[in-house]
């Protein structure tokens, strides 16, 4: 009896600490979640059938009981500020080109777009994305539909949309 139970708690703990691993500094889903998984489960259902059906739901209450309190206290501790990323980005990208371009400016294609793709528009390369989605070949005549943030929206010429 008294090996059951040290099996049990033996077990369960893992469980937690595995699940706690997981959580806290392994995120996604790897090995530990689900070694963590398999022992808090295998654990509870071991002291359901060598324990009792008493001692199981106490197993279970318990293990749930410590697991939300362990996950509370870690998240509030500051134990965890220490290996936490706090720098801030404060870089931008330079888009200064992008307001040289207007809607109905004439350019080129310097790559195919596929739908997106390299453009020159008034001597300026930047990134540009068909209108309508289709596939516009290289050195092809665009117009600048709309300008984006980050591209431009372009489209065949009236003169190469017969082409």
């Amino acid at each position: 009896m008294t090996f059951n139970v040290i099996i049990v708690i033996t077990v369960v703990a893992l469980g937690i600490l595995f699940l706690l691993i997981e959580i806290f500094l392994l995120p996604g889903i790897s090995i530990a979640g689900a070694a963590g998984g398999i022992f808090l489960i295998g654990g509870i259902v071991y002291a359901y059938l060598f324990l009792g059906s008493t001692s199981g739901n106490i197993t279970l209450a318990t293990s749930l009981l410590v697991l939300g309190i362990a996950f509370v206290g870690l998240v509030k501790s500051k134990s965890l500020r220490r290996i936490a990323l706090n720098t801030d980005i404060k870089e931008t990208v330079d888009n200064s080109d992008l307001k040289q371009i207007q809607k109905g400016d004439i350019g080129v294609t310097m790559s195919r777009l596929n739908p997106i793709g390299k453009v020159i528009i008034r001597e300026v390369i930047v990134e540009g994305k068909s209108f309508d989605g289709e596939f516009i070949e290289e050195d092809t005549e665009i117009e600048v539909v709309k300008v984006d943030t980050y591209n431009v929206l372009v489209r065949r010429t009236k003169s190469q949309e017969n082409l």
